[in-house]
């Protein structure tokens, strides 16, 4: 579990315990896309099941590893400190696997709807736990990335943060993260592994296991939930916090809530509407207004 905010965590028991329980969610594509229709102010919350159409690694669950590691493993800070060599190879197959995909109908029907919404005065804002920018590729604007990107890095040192989309992201990295349970740790030096211009050692800028949100992200994503007149939950399946919070504390205060997921979650039930299916289906029916 990622670092949460015990007061937000609080707040999130608080809501869901005074939460009426709806029995059945709609799926009436219809009576939805008229209640969307009428909103103003429309925020998303994407996950890994977006990314995932486009052929994506999730590391989750069954078969989710990278060699003989899952994410869990290696997506640590102390990891990082034990072997960043290895963490990096990690982190610079993710890239390369990204470079290769393309944002799928889902990413475009998101990207679409929000240009639109714009032409009309009206706004979106896409908060997402992907790291991997399909969103942005497909024409995204307004996101919010609440777990870092993978084409960003931050200095050890100095924290600086900036954007890379170097392949490979240093010369010794060229060639290496081969993700056969086989093969051999490439045991690079640290002096040979991504360098700030400082000097210092970069990191990936992701959010790690064990590690809190960025205060000032988690502040912008609270103030767009706030703001919103109506929430979309894309391709996430509500398990990991402080994320799984959102939905259910808009749901919570009479807001209308959709889910867009292959199977239901456990906060299904909270929401107004739910429609099963691969969003890359689902979401540009639904969109098309």
């Amino acid at each position: 579990m990622l670092g949460v905010n015990r007061s937000i965590l609080s707040t999130f028991i608080k809501s869901t315990a005074t939460m009426a329980v709806r029995s059945q969610p709609s799926s009436d594509m219809a009576a939805f896309r008229e209640t969307l229709k009428k909103c103003n102010h429309v925020a998303i919350l994407s996950g890994a099941g977006v990314s995932a159409e486009s052929g994506i690694p999730t590391f989750r669950g069954a078969g989710g590893f990278w060699r003989i590691y899952q994410a869990q493993d290696l997506a640590t800070p102390g990891a990082f400190a034990m072997d960043p060599s290895l963490v990096w190879e990690f982190y610079h197959y993710r890239r390369e696997v990204v470079f290769t995909k393309e944002p799928n109908p889902a990413h475009k029907a998101l990207a679409e709807f929000e240009k639109r919404l714009k032409e009309n005065g009206k706004k979106l804002t896409l908060i997402t736990q992907n790291i991997d920018g399909l969103h942005q590729r497909a024409g995204s604007q307004n996101v919010i990335e609440l777990h870092g990107s993978l084409f960003k890095t931050r200095c050890t040192s100095c924290e600086n943060v900036e954007e890379n989309r170097n392949s490979p992201i240093c010369p010794a990295l060229e060639g290496k993260g081969a993700p056969d349970p086989k093969a051999t740790a490439a045991r690079i030096p640290v002096d040979e592994l991504p360098k700030c211009r400082c000097g210092g050692l970069l990191r990936p800028h992701v959010v790690w296991f064990g590690e809190g949100l960025d205060p000032e992200v988690m502040n912008e994503a609270e103030d767009a939930l706030e703001s919103c007149d109506i929430c979309l939950v894309i391709g996430t399946s509500s398990v990991v916090y402080p994320a799984a919070m959102f939905a259910p504390q808009v749901a919570s205060r009479g807001v209308p809530v959709a889910e867009f997921n292959l199977e239901k979650t456990p906060a299904t039930h909270s929401f107004h509407f739910h429609f099963e299916g691969p969003s890359g289906t689902t979401v540009p029916k639904a969109l098309a207004i």
